[in-house]
């Protein structure tokens, strides 16, 4: 077996950690790092971006089940909320990820690095949304959850970086946010590797790749991120996680340049 499954276990540890003691999502950090992993491993140049988006939301299916589900045991998850939202997230990323597949990888990367700034900017200076209004009807949130699907599927990651300011912006208390959050990372995680998959985003797929998801990174990465998420979660409780947040954001902020740069 090629060595590169310790890449990705490593992968997955560090962002399954980072996960659980900052509250991010680890697309954040998985797609860079597939970014570069796939360069040497020779995948086609062209669709390396979409394939590490792909992959990385193929993690998110397994990953956002085990937060549910761990948050669900302590009751902090607003089922009525995600219900629906979900609908409009699941569509939201079909699309996301049908329209990122026809971008070009440079302009994908941009796409990416931008984000990622707009992410550290908001780490780095801990701007939290004025909790303003109640939630919106059901079609309201359903419209939301296309948006917020849209967005994730296309820059590959589970949306917690969007979802969680919005229902903290509905008076949502944050602990309880968190949790929602984590459940509707699966919905966005399945519409967009659902999406990747329709489409051929890989001029010369590999063995083990389908519609631009690198399987066994995909495997790798969601095993280490499951045994590492519960870590970083128990952590946080002990530690105060301000510094570890700001020395984040500068990380992702390098990396945002980076990739817009290239």
């Amino acid at each position: 077996m090629s060595w590169f499954f310790l890449v990705y276990s490593v992968v997955g540890v560090c962002a399954g950690f980072l996960a659980g003691l900052l509250g991010i999502g680890g697309g954040l950090i998985i797609v860079p790092a597939l970014i570069l992993v796939f360069s040497y491993q020779g995948l086609p140049a062209a669709g390396i971006t979409h394939a590490a988006i792909a992959t990385s939301l193929a993690t998110v299916v397994v990953t956002s089940l085990t937060a549910a589900y761990a948050h669900h045991r302590r009751h902090a998850v607003e089922w009525p909320v995600f219900w629906k939202m979900a609908p409009g997230l699941f569509c939201g990323a079909l699309a996301g990820a049908v329209a990122a597949a026809g971008i070009s990888g440079g302009i994908l990367r941009a796409i990416f690095g931008l984000f990622t700034l707009l992410v550290a900017l908001q780490m780095g200076l801990r701007l939290q949304p004025v909790v303003q209004r109640q939630l919106p009807a059901a079609t309201g949130l359903a419209a939301v959850g296309g948006i917020i699907g849209l967005i994730s599927a296309t820059v590959g990651v589970g949306g917690g970086t969007l979802i969680v300011p919005f229902l903290r912006w509905t008076n949502i208390v944050m602990q309880r946010a968190v949790a929602t959050s984590s459940a509707c990372g699966f919905p966005i995680a399945l519409g967009g590797s659902l999406g990747f998959t329709l489409m051929e985003v890989l001029s010369q797929e590999p063995v083990s790749t389908s519609g631009g998801i690198y399987w066994p990174a995909a495997l790798w990465i969601g095993v280490g991120s499951i045994l590492a998420t519960p870590a970083g979660a128990r952590l946080t409780h002990h530690i105060s996680t301000l510094l570890l947040m700001r020395v984040f954001a500068v990380l992702l902020a390098i990396i945002g340049l980076r990739l817009i740069w290239s």
